[in-house]
C-alpha cells in the first residue's frame, strides 16, 4: 500500500486531486516563503519544492541525500504553488482589499499568466528517494471591469485567499473572455501535466 500527502490546505487543489479519485492525506507546509528568483516559473517551482521538503522532512526525516528513518509504505509528498504575472510582475494573494483592487484593475480588458509550480517527493522502504519538479503556465484573457464591478467582486469576499485576486471557478468566472492552456492550472493545480509527468517515471498515480 502507498500513502500520498498534499503539502497543500488549499480546497481547490484537494478537490481537483480528489474529482480523479485519489485518496490522500493534508498536512500543509507551514514554513516561511523564501524566493530567490523573479522569473515566475522558477518562483513556482522553488516553492513548490520548499513546500514539498518541509513536510517531507517534518514527517519522514528526509534529506536531499538520505532517509533518516525508514519507511514502512511508498510516500509521496505533493508540493505546489501558484502565482499570476503581468507585465513581469508576480501577483501571489493580496494582503487586503485595497491590494486586491489594484490587482485586479491590473489584469482589467488584457492577457496575463498563471504559473503554478509542482513538485513531488516520492520515497521507498528501503531508502530510495526521487524528486519531480515543472511548472505549468496558462495565458488568461480578462474583460474590461469597471470600478464598480471590480468592488463588487472583491466584494464576496472571493479575492482575498487568491493568487492574482480571482478564482476563475467563481463569479470571476463572468469575466473570463478565454484561456490558452489548462484551466485546472488556473484553479490552482495542473492535474494533467502531474498524471503525464508521473507517467514518464513508470508511475500511473491512478494505481499507485
Amino acid at each position: 500500500m502507498s500513502m500520498i500527502i498534499l503539502a497543500s490546505g488549499s480546497p481547490r487543489r484537494k478537490e481537483i486531486l480528489e474529482n480523479i479519485g485519489l485518496t490522500f492525506e493534508i498536512i500543509p507546509a507551514q514554513g516561511e516563503e523564501v524566493i530567490t528568483s523573479s522569473v515566475p516559473e522558477e518562483v513556482v517551482q522553488e516553492l513548490s519544492e520548499q513546500k514539498a521538503i518541509e513536510v517531507a522532512t517534518n514527517i519522514y526525516q528526509y534529506s536531499q541525500t538520505s532517509l533518516e528513518r525508514m519507511l514502512v509504505t511508498d510516500t509521496m509528498v505533493i508540493g505546489a504553488d501558484t502565482v499570476v504575472s503581468v507585465d513581469g510582475k508576480i501577483l501571489g494573494k493580496p494582503k487586503d482589499e485595497a491590494e486586491a483592487f489594484q490587482m485586479l484593475k491590473s489584469l482589467s480588458g488584457r492577457a496575463h499568466k498563471v504559473y503554478t509550480g509542482v513538485t513531488v517527493i516520492i520515497m521507498a522502504p528501503d531508502g530510495r528517494s526521487g524528486k519531480i519538479s515543472f511548472a505549468e503556465e496558462t495565458k488568461v484573457f480578462v474583460a474590461q471591469m469597471s470600478d464598480e464591478e471590480i468592488n463588487r467582486y472583491i466584494a464576496t469576499g472571493d479575492p482575498m485567499d487568491k493568487a492574482g485576486s480571482y478564482g476563475i471557478q467563481g463569479a470571476f468566472g463572468a469575466y473570463i473572455k478565454g484561456i490558452e492552456g489548462d484551466y485546472q492550472n488556473v484553479v490552482g493545480f495542473p492535474v494533467a501535466r502531474f498524471y503525464a509527468e508521473l507517467k514518464k517515471v513508470g508511475i500511473d498515480i491512478l494505481e499507485w
